[in-house]
C-alpha cells in the first residue's frame, strides 16, 4: 500500500482536506494582489511642471494690469506643449510667455522659447489616485525609472524567496515556513505601507516578494501532499483560480483605496490573521516519516483521521505499518541529487534547457502584460479585471486540453497563441485602442493558459529521483518553477 492509498483510508477528501485546503487557499486571494500591487500603488498620473506664482499680472510690455489669470492662462503660457499638444511633462519656459494669450500670436512659433527642467516639482492630476509613489517622490521625468527599479527589486525579492523558503521548508518543515512566511508578509507589507523613503519601500518590497514565494510555494506543498492523487489536479486548480480571484479583486480595492499607503495596508493586514491560524495546519505527514519524523506522522494522521469520522482506522496505523508504506519514497529521498543532476545526462539536459526557455518565455511576456495597464488608454480598473477574468476560461481551456489533445500540444498551441496576439499588437495602430487591448486580453489568457500545463508538464517530464530532489514529496514542478517564472519576470 502506498502513501497515497493510506491516506485514502483515512479518509481521503474529508471534512480535514475541505477545512484544510480552504484555510490554505484564502491567503491565495491577496498574494495575487500584492504580485501586481504595483499597478495601482505606482500609477503615473497625468502632471507637468509647478507653475511659478506671479506677484501680479501685470504685462511686461505695456504695464497694464491684466484681469486676474485663469490656471488655463498661467498653464499656457507657463508650460510648452509636446506633440499630442498636452501640456510637456518635463519642461517650462524660463520665463512667462506672454504673448501667447495674445488671439493674433498665439500659434507663433513659441518652440524656439528657452525651457528648463521641473525645479520647483510637479502638479498632479488627483482625479484617480490621491497618492502613489510615483507622486510622493517624484518617480517622473529622469527619475521615472526608478519606478521600474522598484518592481524589478521586488522581483528579486520573489526569486530570493523561491530559492530561500523551498529549502528551508525541506530542512525545517512546510507548516513553520508557511507561517514565518505570514507574518513576514503581514510585516514588512505594513512597513511598506509607513515607509518614509523610497529606498525604504524597496526595501520592504523585496521582504514582501520573498515571503510571497514562501507562501505560494508551501501553500501548494501542503495542498497536494494532504489531498489524494486522484484528486490534485482538482486541488491545484482550486489553488490557481483563488490567484485568479485575487487578480479581480485588486481593482475593487484599488478603487476604494486611491491613496497607496492605505492601499499597500489594507492587502497586509489580514496576513496577521492567517499568521495566527496557520498554526492549525498539520505538518506534512510525507515530510515528518522523510525528515525521521515517523512518531509525529503517525500522531497527525491519527487526529486527521478523526476530524475524517475514520478514527478507526487510524487507531491501526503504527510507525512501522506507515514505514513500510513509504519505503518506496525514502529510498529516493535518501539518494544524493544536486542541480547538476538537472544537466548531467543528454535528455535531461534537453529537457531543462527547453522547459526553462518555455518559462522565461511565458513569465517574461506574461508580467511585461500585467505590469504596462495604464499604456493601453482605458481604465485602469477595467483593464486589471478583463485581465483577471481571462484567466478563467483561459485555466478551464488549458485543462480540457491537457486531458485529451496532451500536455506537449497544449502548452504549443498556448505560447504560439500568445506569441502571435502580442506580436500582432506591434501593427496595429495607437488609435485603435480597443483592438489593441482586445489582443493584449487575449495574449495574456494564453500566456495563463501557458502557466497552467507548465506547472504539470514541468513536474512530469523530469525523472522522480531529480524532482524529488527538489520537493522530497512529489511536488510536481514547483520547486522548479519559481524561480524560471521569475526570473522571466
Amino acid at each position: 500500500m502506498t502513501f497515497a492509498e493510506l491516506l485514502d483510508r483515512l479518509g481521503g477528501t474529508g471534512r480535514f482536506q475541505v477545512l484544510h485546503v480552504a484555510l490554505l487557499v484564502i491567503p491565495v486571494l491577496l498574494t495575487a494582489s500584492h504580485n501586481l500591487l504595483q499597478n495601482f500603488s505606482a500609477a503615473i498620473p497625468e502632471h507637468h511642471c509647478q507653475v511659478r506664482l506671479l506677484g501680479n499680472n501685470s504685462h511686461p510690455h505695456t504695464n497694464r494690469t491684466l484681469e486676474p489669470a485663469t490656471d488655463e492662462d498661467l498653464l499656457w503660457i507657463s508650460i510648452p506643449k509636446d506633440q499630442a499638444g498636452k501640456p510637456d511633462k518635463c519642461r517650462r519656459f524660463v520665463t512667462p510667455q506672454w504673448h501667447l494669450l495674445n488671439s493674433s500670436t498665439a500659434d507663433a512659433n513659441w518652440t524656439q522659447a528657452d525651457t528648463e527642467p521641473c525645479h520647483d516639482g510637479w502638479i498632479y492630476d488627483k482625479s484617480i489616485f490621491t497618492n502613489t509613489i510615483v507622486m510622493e517622490w517624484d518617480l517622473v521625468c529622469n527619475l521615472r525609472t526608478r519606478r521600474q527599479m522598484a518592481q524589478s527589486i521586488y522581483m528579486g525579492g520573489v526569486l530570493a524567496g523561491a530559492l530561500a523558503f523551498g529549502s528551508l521548508a525541506d530542512r525545517f518543515g512546510r507548516k513553520s515556513v508557511l507561517s514565518w512566511s505570514y507574518l513576514q508578509m503581514a510585516v514588512s507589507g505594513l512597513c511598506t505601507a509607513f515607509s518614509p523613503t523610497f529606498t525604504a519601500y524597496c526595501v520592504f518590497r523585496f521582504l514582501v516578494g520573498m515571503a510571497l514565494s514562501g507562501i505560494i510555494l508551501n501553500c501548494m506543498s501542503l495542498v497536494l501532499e494532504w489531498v489524494p492523487t486522484k484528486v490534485r489536479t482538482v486541488a491545484g486548480t482550486v489553488v490557481g483560480y483563488s490567484a485568479t480571484i485575487g487578480q479581480i479583486i485588486l481593482p475593487g480595492l484599488a478603487y476604494a483605496l486611491p491613496d497607496w499607503r492605505w492601499l499597500q495596508f489594507a492587502a497586509s493586514m489580514p496576513f496577521f490573521a492567517f499568521f495566527i491560524y496557520s498554526w492549525w495546519f498539520a505538518e506534512s505527514a510525507r515530510w515528518l516519516v522523510l525528515s525521521g519524523k515517523p512518531e509525529q506522522a503517525v500522531e497527525v494522521l491519527k487526529k486527521v483521521a478523526e476530524i475524517n469520522g475514520k478514527k478507526e482506522e487510524g487507531e491501526k496505523l503504527t510507525t512501522e505499518v506507515l514505514k513500510s508504506n513509504m519505503q518506496k519514497e525514502m529510498a529516493l529521498a535518501n539518494t544524493s541529487h544536486t542541480f547538476v543532476s538537472l544537466v548531467r545526462t543528454p535528455t535531461v539536459r534537453r529537457i531543462s534547457c527547453c522547459i526553462s526557455s518555455v518559462w522565461f518565455a511565458t513569465s517574461f511576456s506574461y508580467y511585461g502584460l500585467a505590469m504596462d495597464l495604464q499604456n493601453f488608454g482605458f481604465s485602469i480598473y477595467l483593464i486589471q479585471v478583463a485581465f483577471g477574468s481571462i484567466d478563467i476560461p483561459a485555466k478551464l481551456i488549458a485543462a480540457i486540453g491537457m486531458s485529451y489533445i496532451g500536455r506537449r500540444t497544449t502548452q504549443a498551441l498556448s505560447v504560439i497563441l500568445a506569441g502571435l496576439a502580442i506580436l500582432a499588437n506591434i501593427f496595429v495602430p495607437h488609435d485603435l485602442q480597443t483592438l489593441r487591448t482586445s489582443l493584449a486580453v487575449l495574449g495574456k489568457g494564453c500566456l495563463a493558459s501557458s502557466f497552467n500545463c507548465l506547472y504539470l508538464y514541468t513536474g512530469e517530464l523530469f525523472p522522480t529521483v531529480i524532482r524529488l530532489f527538489s520537493t522530497l514529496a512529489d511536488r510536481p514542478g514547483w520547486g522548479w518553477a519559481a524561480p524560471w517564472l521569475v526570473l522571466g519576470a
